[in-house]
């Protein structure tokens, strides 16, 4: 059987979380989190198939609802130490019983509630089979980084003050958006698959990881609506 067109767009979402319960049903912009990050694979012109990885009853109807297939985790890697790459690889096992699979992989994160199908398109385009295996979405990053020691970390202290556009280019990982080449990401089991390509994206929205950053995106997609 032939190769699926288009990547395939994996979005872990663990029904259990500690710092906000029932996380990935929460809600931005009046749509669960786990749903925002389907439509946004579905808006990629890159992504042919979109698949939900979960433990969570709740989630995996939802995922349903907007036409995405779902995989159900193992509760053995559906605990709060349980890496995304384990339930990255468990669904591409699962699926692969079910027939081949696509050349290249997406990973979105159900906390990065802004992505959008372009971006996912430009961190895919990124990947090529010569000279990058697996690419990831960062964001200029202009402060100045200390170790809690007070040594610097991206300038020296001891130094005259630089101006800000005077220090070494620096990027943050956003976090949201990685894609692999898929038989390479088998083999190695990190996102992260030398040789590996950061994508510089702009005008990126938060992450969430507390109350206080779910609320701030809620205020930024009301803010979007108006």
């Amino acid at each position: 059987m032939a190769v699926p067109r288009g990547a395939l767009a994996l979005i872990p979402a663990r029904g259990g979380s500690k710092g906000i319960p029932g996380k990935n049903l929460q809600e931005v912009g009046g749509v669960p989190l786990v749903c925002r990050s389907i439509h946004a694979a579905q808006a990629s012109n890159s992504v042919g198939r979109v698949v939900v990885s979960t433990d969570d009853d709740a989630i995996a109807a939802a995922a349903e609802g907007e036409g995405a297939g779902v995989i159900r985790r193992p509760e053995a890697i559906s605990g709060d130490t349980a890496s995304s790459e384990s339930a990255l690889l468990h669904a591409l096992d699962v699926l692969e019983e079910q027939g081949p699979l696509e050349a290249e992989l997406v990973f979105l994160q159900c906390t990065s509630p802004f992505t959008n199908g372009d971006q996912i398109d430009a961190v895919l385009a990124a990947l090529n089979p010569e000279h990058c295996n697996s690419s990831f979405a960062v964001t200029p990053w202009h402060g100045f980084l200390w170790r809690a020691d007070g040594r610097g970390i991206n300038h020296d202290p001891e130094l005259p003050r630089q101006r800000r556009q005077e220090l070494e280019p620096a990027f943050l990982e956003t976090g949201a958006i990685y894609a692999m080449d898929l038989a390479a990401f088998r083999r190695c089991g990190s996102r992260f698959c030398p040789p590996s390509s950061p994508v510089v994206l702009e005008q990126v929205g938060p992450e969430i990881d507390t109350p206080d950053d779910l609320a701030l995106c809620r205020n930024i997609a009301g803010q979007k609506a108006e």
